[in-house]
């Protein structure tokens, strides 16, 4: 593996344990079968979807997206507005494989992932056909090429997403933003939005089921996840960063990172990894602040349920 790679200090065994409910075994394969089942509608359904129009096509993925995360037993709740149409760029500190479903459940977006993806068995073919633009993360010499293919979407107006931390964390502790992806809203002269992604337990603490680190196989994390219960995730879209405020990619890569680590602070708890150490721990008192106007919250396992998301496209 090449040095330059970022890398996490969270492991399965101290990050991704489940405290709480769990789904009995007949229940944790009653998911398993749902979410496959939607993964194989999705393979076949994606050619006809990529030829509607922006608009539908969207609210598919919308649906879609949100009933795959939901079919793991994980509600939705969503903070925070898209904004107006366009291309953008979403960057968001990264915690699991499920990050992707849960992104394109709020935003549709052409998602940025590693080329390992591709060789995933069924997801990966999934990837590929919903727009999915690959990097070699371990051939720096190809990053070039990666930006200018994702200016290159920016400029058609496409939403493009990605996790500049380069690796996953466990929710409880987050990587530095790496700068590269972000010449891309530079040169297209896009905005960035921030996203911020959390999973909670029922007492607002970090869910530590859905964290998909260091080594830990897929089907591993995939029975994990659909083992436990009472877990929520949270997508908060943080206020656009306008084209034109920062013109140099260090500070705008530092911007959009101080918004996502704000958020996470005043969010959640912080609770130590082992060997570190944290600082007070917040309470959450903005949910009850914040306007009910400006919440979506999804509780309906149904895909007819979920695609009445009133987020805009």
């Amino acid at each position: 593996m090449s040095v330059w790679l970022p890398t996490s200090p969270c492991t399965p065994e101290a990050c991704a344990g489940h405290e709480g409910r769990t789904a009995s075994v007949p229940h944790a394969v009653l998911r398993l079968t749902g979410a496959v089942a939607l993964v194989l509608l999705g393979i076949l359904g994606a050619p006809p979807v990529r030829l509607l129009p922006a608009g539908p096509r969207h609210a598919v993925v919308r649906a879609w997206s949100a009933a795959l995360v939901r079919a793991f037993g994980i509600r939705i709740t969503v903070h925070g507005s898209p904004g107006r149409r366009g291309g953008r760029l979403l960057v968001a500190n990264h915690v699991s494989w499920l990050d992707i479903p849960l992104v394109a459940a709020v935003l549709p977006s052409r998602m940025l992932a590693k080329s390992d993806i591709r060789a995933w068995p069924v997801l990966g073919r999934l990837a590929g056909r919903a727009g999915t633009l690959f990097i070699e993360r371990d051939r720096i010499r190809a990053l070039p090429a990666t930006v200018t293919t994702m200016t290159r979407a920016l400029l058609a107006g496409d939403r493009v997403a990605v996790f500049p931390e380069g690796s996953t964390w466990c929710g409880r502790a987050q990587g530095a933003f790496r700068r590269a992806a972000f010449q891309s809203a530079l040169d297209a002269k896009v905005p960035v939005q921030p996203v911020h992604l959390a999973y909670l337990r029922p007492d607002g603490s970090p869910a530590g089921a859905p964290a998909f680190v260091g080594d830990d196989p897929l089907t591993a994390s995939l029975w994990r996840i659909a083992r436990a219960r009472g877990i929520r995730a949270e997508v908060t879209l943080l206020p656009q960063i306008p084209p034109g405020r920062h013109t140099d990619r260090r500070d705008l890569a530092a911007a959009a990172q101080r918004a996502v680590t704000d958020r996470a602070s005043e969010r959640t708890p912080r609770t130590a990894l082992p060997g570190q150490t944290t600082g007070p721990s917040a309470t959450d008192r903005d949910s009850a602040k914040r306007p009910a106007a400006s919440v979506h919250h999804w509780v309906s396992s149904s895909p007819a349920a979920a695609s009445s998301l009133r987020t805009p496209s």
